[in-house]
């Protein structure tokens, strides 16, 4: 499943492509077929993100809720002469030759203005959007016994933070992932808010998640650089039983609520609720 900042680019390049023109909207697959023939030949007025949801507004009041899922690929290209595997197309938006193809979400569904605001609404803060308030976030930490690195994944209170920069972010704090959220000092948890912004905005900038100092890249440390699909450079995710980037602990790992959970048990020990570490 996509990390939220994956989701503000691809609102930022429907906005940049098709922001306040008319488009063509089709569904080769079908299963959207009776909502794109309401769309072709309308409006798009812009796309948004709110975490993992992806809203792209047309005119009328009408929007088109995605959310990608496991599986579920946007990508914008060419406009071909022949469309290639129009059996797996559940939506294409284009305009003078250009295309975004949508394959495979976990939904795609015709909303309108009542229930976008309800999506809006469920969503958590968002630490990519001007408009979040940490507050809502901090209020249901500091009421939830619950791990810490449960509540990072949990959409209606951190919107858009998925099992990287869950991993990350408690690591460079030196969180224990299984402190119960409402032992988190809140300036610890300032301290996190505020890492979160400028590591996803980075993300968002760059299209690659990096997390780690300048002390601790490859070339700093004088070892290979990471290869991942997910790209750049991190500290523990992914990186099980490899040492640490900073003490050399063997990294750990252990499925936590269905999803794979990393630390070091060194950087990270138990019970801890979060010190500077030296990155």
């Amino acid at each position: 499943m996509p990390e939220g900042h994956v989701i503000h680019r691809l609102s930022e390049g429907l906005s940049s492509r098709f922001g306040q023109r008319r488009v063509a909207v089709a569904s080769p697959q079908g299963r959207f077929a009776a909502a794109a023939e309401l769309l072709d030949g309308t409006g798009l007025v812009a796309a948004e993100a709110v975490g993992k949801h992806l809203l792209i507004d047309f005119e009328g009041g009408r929007t088109v809720w995605i959310h990608l899922g496991l599986i579920g690929k946007l990508r914008f290209g060419p406009v071909e002469a022949v469309l290639p595997h129009p059996q797996t197309l559940r939506l294409r938006i284009s305009a003078d030759q250009q295309a975004a193809d949508l394959r495979g979400p976990q939904w795609c569904r015709l909303i309108d203005p009542a229930e976008r605001a309800a999506v809006v609404q469920s969503s958590g803060p968002d630490p990519l959007r001007a408009d979040a308030d940490p507050e809502r976030a901090w209020r249901k930490v500091q009421a939830s016994a619950r791990p810490i690195a449960v509540l990072l994944m949990d959409q209606k209170v951190f919107a858009g933070v998925g099992n990287i920069f869950r991993a990350e972010v408690l690591f460079r704090h030196g969180i224990d992932p299984l402190l119960p959220a409402k032992a988190l000092p809140r300036p610890v948890f300032d301290s996190v808010w505020a890492d979160l912004v400028e590591l996803m905005r980075y993300a968002v900038a760059s299209g690659r998640i990096d997390t780690v100092a300048d002390a601790h890249l490859p070339e700093a440390m004088g070892r290979p650089p990471r290869v991942d699909a997910h790209g750049g450079e991190v500290y523990v995710y992914r990186r099980l039983a490899e040492p640490c980037l900073v003490c050399g602990t063997p990294v750990s790992g252990a499925t936590l609520a269905g999803r794979n959970l990393y630390w070091c048990p060194a950087c990270q020990p138990a019970g801890c609720a979060g010190h500077g570490l030296e990155l």
